[in-house]
């Protein structure tokens, strides 16, 4: 946004030879006219509506929820509203060109997605809103499109190709953690309701069209849901034996994680017959796509009919394509373990059982996959240095000991001594023990809030301890402090300016999403209020199971990841103090750690130089 709307225009303007610029995005952004009218001439009813796989209350924004009929109605007015909009011209079909943002489940009924596109044999692809974006890319010269479209697209055509462009990527930091989602997958056990659907869908579109299926769906069909049925039990029984639950107990959600990667015997046989019937449906599905696409380009009148037909196919190849993947990476064993899960979550009384599988060293996946491409790369961010070294980046980036890499830290046009003070409050309680840790940490934060007189920014490690420190305010606070998630990001942003601008206090309680990419300049954030050093919860499987693996091959997990990475969350938290040459900021640390602990003077170094000063609470 900041790219699109600041920087590249006023790039534009200044140079001498002019350059056309341009947003890529995923298809998903943007509406399938065909689908559209579809839905619209149905009167809003989809009958391959997949999303639709139980009758619970749907929750709408904040945690509200609506009725089947408010959704129906809402559904309806929103496909109808859309097509008014298409038809006057006043809307291009992008999702983020609409004033009022859809629920996810209504826009994923309308969204162009490649498993449903029948491209150049679609009757609207003329005027199709996602190639009409498409065909402003091919006329710029500069794309910006972010890091999940970039390894997504690799080797899809959908943006140009990395060896024949130069490729930065800003905010560099975060290129880790996505290649491991990429390069992650996961399957859902419990909602099964379109497998029932996935035989009548197949033998609707070959007797439409004349084709014959060779596989026998129905039996396949069956005995796949039945053998995920039976690994959904297996595996509820595995997730409550370790957290202590049963069945009839409160409180169902749990995660398993396999120890080493290595996926317990009694479930490899119902996974491997998992994997081989999910694939056979795939392929049965892939070779009827295949045939309805043929009939398409050879007789241009039967064009709408293939395209609607090929969409009825689409809906199930992601869902096939995810039990397909996400058994064959539980299956897989190699030198370096994959992370490997069950996890068990409970929502409106569903329970919700997935089986997840991830690789954990992202710079093998980025080396191979994306570096391997590229002609050119400029890696920037404020945070590609932690504790004061490259390192953990070159490392975590696949980019350690590339002869091609140079690195380079540019300094700060800020002078932090002048402009900044970092304090260390030391709390008579360890921050390693919890509550005691909080309750003397919000005491300390209640009587500093006292003194804010402009902008402030309140940073929390946990949804829990935000809620502590909320409860603890006194009455003549409240009314000045604005909580995370209570109202939209935009809102909250937005009343804070209003009163700042307006003369009035105004403090932000966020956690760590308001630790990055927030810019709150002069009076806006005078003083920003660490209430932890930024551990990462030691839970998330994939950090345990690289930490497993670090310890089983004689390395220490602590030193090589879980320090460096904290390093870089701090320096990105003090940045939320000094945004400009002329802003005066304070940042307010409560845990003594950061100057007691040889680990926290570590990341103490690599912050930058403010004057630092030290108070007892």
């Amino acid at each position: 946004e900041q790219l699109m709307t600041k920087d590249l225009p006023a790039l534009a303007q200044s140079m001498d030879k002019p350059f056309v610029f341009a947003l890529a995005k995923g298809r998903g952004r943007y509406v399938c006219k065909l689908k559209l009218e579809r839905l619209v001439g149905n009167g809003g009813v989809a009958e391959d509506l997949f999303d639709a796989d139980n009758d619970a209350p749907k929750p709408a924004k904040f945690g509200t929820v609506v009725s089947q009929e408010e959704a129906e109605e809402r559904r309806i007015h929103l496909y109808e509203t859309m097509a008014s909009m298409l038809a006057a011209s006043s809307w291009d079909g992008d999702r983020d060109s609409l004033s009022d943002a859809p629920d996810a489940r209504d826009w994923s009924t309308v969204a162009a997605e490649r498993h449903t596109c029948t491209v150049r044999h679609c009757p609207r692809f003329r005027d199709c809103s996602y190639y009409e974006a498409r065909a402003r890319l091919a006329e710029a010269n500069v794309i910006v499109a972010n890091h999940d479209l970039v390894l997504a697209s690799l080797g899809m055509k959908t943006l140009p190709e990395l060896d024949n462009c130069l490729v930065i990527f800003d905010e560099g930091h975060h290129l880790p953690a996505v290649a491991l989602d990429q390069f992650s997958s996961a399957m859902d056990m419990s909602n099964l309701r379109w497998l029932d659907k996935l035989p009548k869908i197949l033998q609707e579109v070959s007797s439409a069209l004349q084709l014959h299926i060779g596989e026998d769906v129905a039996t396949v069909t069956s005995q796949l849901k039945q053998a995920l049925t039976q690994l959904a039990r297996m595996a509820m029984d595995m997730v409550w034996a370790q957290t202590g639950q049963n069945a009839q107990g409160e409180g169902q959600d749990g995660t398993l994680r396999f120890a080493h990667g290595v996926l317990p015997e009694a479930l490899t046989e119902t996974v491997t017959q998992i994997q081989a019937q999910a694939t056979g449906l795939s392929k049965a599905l892939e070779a009827l796509g295949v045939e309805v696409k043929a009939i398409a380009k050879e007789d241009p009148a039967q064009a709408t009919q293939c395209a609607q037909q090929y969409a009825k196919l689409g809906g199930l190849v992601p869902r096939l394509g995810a039990i397909v993947s996400t058994a064959s990476l539980l299956l897989e064993h190699g030198e370096q373990p994959l992370a490997k899960w069950l996890q068990a979550e409970s929502e409106h009384g569903y329970l919700t059982m997935t089986a997840h599988a991830c690789p954990i060293v992202p710079g093998d996946l980025l080396r191979q996959f994306l570096w391997s491409q590229v002609r050119g790369a400029v890696v920037t961010s404020a945070s590609l240095t932690s504790c004061g070294s490259f390192d953990y980046f070159l490392h975590e980036a696949g980019l350690i000991n590339n002869p091609n890499v140079q690195a380079l830290e540019v300094a700060s046009p800020f002078d932090y001594a002048r402009q900044g003070v970092l304090t260390v409050v030391h709390t008579r309680a360890d921050p390693k023990q919890a509550d005691s840790y909080t309750r003397e940490m919000v005491a300390e934060l209640m009587r500093d809030l006292e003194h804010v007189r402009r902008g402030a920014l309140v940073l929390f490690t946990s949804r829990a301890q935000m809620r502590v420190a909320t409860e603890a305010l006194p009455g003549h606070l409240m009314d000045m402090v604005l909580v995370q998630g209570t109202q939209s990001r935009a809102r909250l942003l937005g009343s804070h300016m209003a009163r700042v601008e307006a003369g009035f206090p105004s403090v932000i309680f966020g956690m760590q999403s308001f630790g990055e990419g927030l810019d709150l300049p002069g009076p806006l954030c005078e003083t920003v209020f660490i209430t932890k050093l930024p551990f990462a919860p030691p839970s998330e499987p994939v950090d345990e199971a690289r930490a497993e693996w670090l310890r089983s091959v004689g390395r220490d997990p602590f030193n090589e990841l879980v320090i460096p990475a904290t390093g870089i969350k701090l320096l990105q938290w003090t940045g939320r103090a000094i945004r400009t040459e002329d802003d005066h900021a304070a940042v307010i640390c409560y845990d003594k750690r950061l100057v007691l602990q040889s680990y926290g003077r570590r990341m103490l170094a690599g912050l930058p130089p403010y004057r630092v000063e030290q108070r007892k609470a």
